[in-house]
């Protein structure tokens, strides 16, 4: 799969590197490809991973990931043609005071489809810090990853880019559940840096 990661900081890097390793074709989105700190990252990726412009990435893609703060989605998005394409959202649109920037009659990822005209969106590795998308295995069994979305063609496909993480993928229905993600974040920060809890902590759905 031809993926473009938007953003190569901890979240978008770590999901890149963990999916180049997979067997994904994985192009990093930057403003400046040729910075010292990508060929680092890239040296951590399999040989299918570059740097990248943001526009070259996603020209090539078929599956274009959005790891970037949020107050910079807007204009990126805005300049792209992202007709077709499966979208991933992974931010978190955060106010001060660890609260949501969207009240609960929308989320960052319906805006984002607003934004992203005739893209599939999807929202995916949002709830939980980078460190558990490096290592989401908790004593043999992986933690579980919520997803959302509304295009059931390609709901198979973020089920396996998720797999390929390491998580276990647990769809909660369409684009609006993202609705109950984002909040679901703010509770991992809260616990995890608020309350000193440690970023080793997850959230972890289970059956009887």
């Amino acid at each position: 799969m031809d993926i473009a990661v938007l953003g190569a900081g901890k979240v978008g890097g770590t999901l890149g590197k963990k999916w180049s390793h997979a067997g994904h074709n994985v192009g990093f989105g930057v403003r400046d490809p040729h910075e010292d700190k990508y060929q680092i990252l890239l040296n951590d990726c399999s040989e299918t991973a570059k740097a990248q412009t943001v526009a070259e990435s996603v020209a090539s893609a078929n599956v274009v990931v959005i790891a970037l703060p949020w107050n910079s989605v807007n204009e990126v998005v805005s300049d792209l043609d992202l007709n077709g394409k499966l979208v991933i959202d992974c931010t978190n649109a955060i106010a001060s005071g660890l609260k949501p920037v969207f009240p609960n009659t929308t989320s960052a990822a319906e805006q984002i489809a607003a934004w992203a005209t005739g893209a599939h969106v999807f929202k995916a590795f949002n709830t939980t810090g980078w460190e558990n998308m490096e290592n989401p295995d908790y004593h043999g069994t992986p933690i579980t990853m919520f997803y959302c979305g509304d295009s059931a063609e390609h709901q198979t496909t973020v089920h396996t880019l998720i797999q390929d993480v390491g998580f276990e993928p647990w769809f909660v229905g369409e684009l609006t559940k993202a609705r109950f993600l984002e909040p679901l974040a703010l509770l991992w920060i809260s616990e995890a840096i608020a309350q000193g809890k440690g970023r080793d902590i997850a959230f972890k759905m289970m059956k009887r």
